[in-house]
């Protein structure tokens, strides 16, 4: 199946077999490839080849820049269903997820085509007779990707589609247990810049094979101007200040716990449906995923009936057969959920679910039931983001009360609430309600369209991608000052005879 998967998206048999780096699908724990990973040596040619590259591509209207990523988004279109399944396949999130995920790819490369014609900057008024200023952005330079095995595309597609029509060449270092999306992508890409004509450069995008060093090596090299890095706190915490000491830029989008209100007026009906996806969706391997409900106390009983029916009802088994919760990505990340259960436990904490589930012809899959964990307080377990199907269920008194508990994590990246009382959801997305960066009114937390900044908050790390003016990330300001008269005055009035 993978053979002809990759054969459909134009990736030769020779770029996935016969390498050092094996690859499995988390659906069985079978090898799907056997990649050669690039070596110090050829990181360091490809970000030279990068440099050469971008100074082409700046060369070339944005406009016509914005001609290749529409041609890229025909390729995703006509490839949805195969690209979609090799994403189910190789990082375990279900069909339906993963035909979402390059759904988001095609949003963005809509997004991007738009925007190349909208790189402007502003006009400003001069204190000085016969100047005005103005306000310039111009290309950036190479730009590095480090992505996660959880969105293998998504996340990729919003950097390099902005990057690409503001004047930018790609080097991607995909995660290391899901590179052969990345293979993928770039043959798509490569089919579109083959379509796109002699104005697209050699190696404008290239992907980069490898472990934690290969992305170390892209992160500390100063030719790299903008590191944009989506994974956990840990990883951010590195990349972070490495890339600040040699003055580069980063865009960080790191670990989220992210909460829902529920309120008593909520309508429980479509709580309990938003929860259910929100929680076990990609078998709670989302950067959004809702970790804690934190629900009034007056209707916490009713509400964990109707969600503990709900989560009896949730379907387990292979994410190509129509399930509802696909594997966990690996042992690792199984065994972690267990002892975090097993630490609930102990603190006296009410487990339902979480048990391994046995799934006929999966031995070597991880497969779940999600867990919802009753806790008294909200304590350092709590805090910690596991990714994991875990909801831990909190109550709560007063809305403050409420709102305090879910701005008391680290992380900070999505938030909603479920009420149909105004007052309250107004007051949630104030200046002293939510201090994520995303914050719902009666949708959960998972789920971003392109049209907004996507990103979080404190140990989120703070980076926005897709959406708003997002593009200047990827470009450089310059103000200019331009003098049509005849005179030299000076600004501030200085007099210099």
């Amino acid at each position: 199946m993978i053979h002809s998967l990759m054969e459909k998206l134009g990736v030769a048999k020779a770029q996935y077999q016969g390498g050092d780096l094996i690859v499995t699908t988390p659906i069985d724990g079978s090898e799907i490839g056997r990649l050669t990973t690039t070596s110090t040596s050829d990181v360091d040619t490809a970000i030279a080849n990068a440099e050469k590259a971008f100074s082409a591509w700046k060369r070339v209207p944005a406009p016509r820049r914005g001609e290749l990523v529409r041609l890229f988004g025909e390729q995703l279109r006509q490839h949805k269903q195969s690209l979609g399944e090799l994403v189910t396949w190789e990082c375990g999130k279900i069909l339906q997820e993963g035909l979402g995920e390059v759904q988001e790819m095609i949003d963005i490369c809509d997004l991007a085509v738009g925007q190349s014609r909208q790189l402007f900057g502003l006009t400003i008024a001069s204190e000085r007779p016969g100047h005005h200023m103005r306000e310039s952005w111009h290309p950036l330079g190479p730009i590095g990707l480090i992505t996660a095995f959880n969105f293998p595309v998504a996340p990729w597609a919003w950097n390099s589609a902005l990057a690409l029509v503001c004047g930018n060449s790609l080097l991607w270092k995909p995660s290391e247990k899901t590179p052969l999306t990345a293979l993928a992508c770039q043959a798509l890409l490569e089919r579109a810049i083959e379509q796109f004509g002699d104005e697209a450069p050699a190696h404008l995008s290239q992907v980069i094979i490898g472990e934690r060093a290969a992305g170390e090596q892209l992160v500390n090299d100063s030719r790299v101007a903008l590191i944009s890095a989506t994974g956990s706190t840990r990883m951010g915490r590195e990349v972070g200040p490495k890339v600040a000491a040699r003055f580069g830029r980063s865009i960080l989008e790191l670990g989220g716990n992210n909460a829902m209100i529920l309120a008593p007026s909520a309508d429980l009906d479509m709580a309990t449906r938003a929860i259910l996806f929100s929680a076990v969706g990609t078998a709670g391997q989302r950067c959004t995923t809702l970790r804690r409900l934190v629900v009034h106390e007056s209707i916490k009983d009713d509400v964990l009936t109707r969600l503990k029916k709900a989560y009896s009802a949730v379907t387990i088994g292979n994410p190509l057969e129509g399930s509802l919760v696909g594997p966990l990505i690996d042992h690792q990340a199984f065994d972690a959920m267990q002892s975090v259960l097993a630490k609930a436990r102990e603190q006296g904490a009410n487990v339902f679910g979480g048990e391994r589930v046995e799934i006929p012809g999966s031995d070597q899959g991880y497969y779940v039931t999600p867990a919802i964990v009753e806790m008294a307080e909200q304590n350092a377990l709590v805090k910690h983001e596991t990714f994991a199907p875990i909801l831990y269920v909190l109550t709560y008194k007063e809305l403050d009360e409420a709102i305090a508990t879910n701005n008391d994590v680290p992380q900070g990246l999505s938030s909603c609430i479920f009420t149909t009382d105004v007052r309250e959801a107004e007051t949630f997305v104030s200046a002293v309600g939510s201090d994520c960066g995303i914050a719902n009114i009666n949708i959960g937390p998972s789920g971003a369209e392109i049209g907004g900044a996507f990103g979080g908050e404190k140990e989120t790390g703070g980076g926005r991608e897709s959406g708003s003016d997002v593009w200047k990330s990827y470009m450089r300001r310059q103000t200019n000052t331009v003098n049509y008269s005849r005179e030299l005055p000076l600004a501030q009035g200085i007099k210099f005879d």
